[in-house]
Parts: C-alpha cells; sequence; structure tokens
C-alpha cells in the first residue's frame, strides 16, 4: 500500500465547504452587468461552495479594507473573494487596499496567477497583474483581476482546487476550531 503525501493528508482532512463572499470592485459594473462576480459564484457552487453574498463596491481604498476587516469579523464568511481594481490605473487601489490589511500574505498565488497568465492566456502583458492572496484573522481573502478571463484562470486553477486546503492550514491552530 502506498503512501499519501501530506498535501493529500491535509486536502483529506479540510473542510468539506467553505463560505466565501464575493466582491466585485467597481465604479461601473451592476448586478447586471457583473460577468464576473456571476462566474465565480457559478463556479463556487459548482464544486460545492457556499455562496454568503456578493457585492459590489467602488474602488475606494478604504471601503475595501473597511468591507474586509467586517467579513473578518463575520463567522459566516470564510473567505473573500474579490475581482477587478487590480491594474495600474490610477483609480485602481484593490492591490494597495488588500495589501495593506492582510496579516499572512500568500505571495504564490500572485506569482502563479501571473505565471499562468503569461503561458495560457496573455503572454507578457501579465506584467501588469496583481493579484494577491492572504489571510486577515482566520478569513481567506482571494484579490484577482476583474475580467472574467482572469477569474476563471484563478478559481478553476488555483482558488478551487486548493481553497479547502487553505482553510484547513488556517483552522488548525485557531483557537474554537
Amino acid at each position: 500500500m502506498s503512501e499519501i503525501s501530506s498535501t493529500e493528508q491535509h486536502r483529506r482532512e479540510a473542510p468539506s465547504s467553505v463560505s466565501c463572499l464575493i466582491v466585485t470592485v467597481s465604479d461601473t459594473r451592476t448586478p447586471d452587468t457583473d460577468k464576473s462576480g456571476r462566474l465565480a459564484r457559478e463556479l463556487l457552487e459548482e464544486h460545492g461552495y457556499i455562496v454568503a453574498g456578493m457585492r459590489i463596491v467602488p474602488d475606494e481604498y478604504a471601503r475595501i479594507q473597511a468591507l474586509l476587516r467586517e467579513a473578518a469579523e463575520d463567522p459566516s464568511i470564510e473567505a473573500v473573494l474579490l475581482n477587478g481594481g487590480t491594474g495600474i490605473a490610477g483609480r485602481d487601489t484593490t492591490y494597495e487596499a488588500v495589501r495593506d490589511v492582510l496579516q499572512k500574505e500568500m505571495p504564490g498565488f500572485g506569482e502563479i496567477f501571473r505565471m499562468l497568465s503569461y503561458t495560457e492566456d496573455i503572454g507578457s502583458a501579465a506584467i501588469l497583474s496583481r493579484a494577491i492572496a492572504g489571510t486577515v484573522g482566520t478569513t481567506a481573502v482571494f484579490s484577482m483581476p476583474g475580467s472574467t478571463g482572469a477569474v476563471k484562470l484563478a478559481m478553476t486553477r488555483l482558488i478551487l482546487p486548493e481553497l479547502r486546503h487553505v482553510m484547513r492550514e488556517i483552522y488548525k491552530d485557531a483557537p474554537g476550531r
């Protein structure tokens, strides 16, 4: 009988589902035009995750940070998935807002997202991506670009395969878990 890897063992010990808040950061999108938020919801639900809510917030540093802190205080939200506002235009503040509130960063998320974007999708324009992930307390936070292609890539290749494992790691020494 072959032994399983520690990563596979961790995945087996992970929660069976995770409750997620989807946040679209945009000054122009509405619930009717939020294709990326809808795609994230569909993918989460198809893979057995719980969608605790969906929000659209303007690309404003303080509003994004307030929402992340509020979500981290809400026991019904285990992960926040943001899309949008990650570019380099003057109005794009999502990256800074998320980075400055994270307690622990997962640099591999942004690194691998850019690598996958480069090799599978957009080539050298991947240098413009400022995807970032980490934790705020016991809440996982993933911030990805707002295009549907970027959301699909981040969700299918990184977030969906590892979110339960991420939560297992967050919870393994958290009080009350």
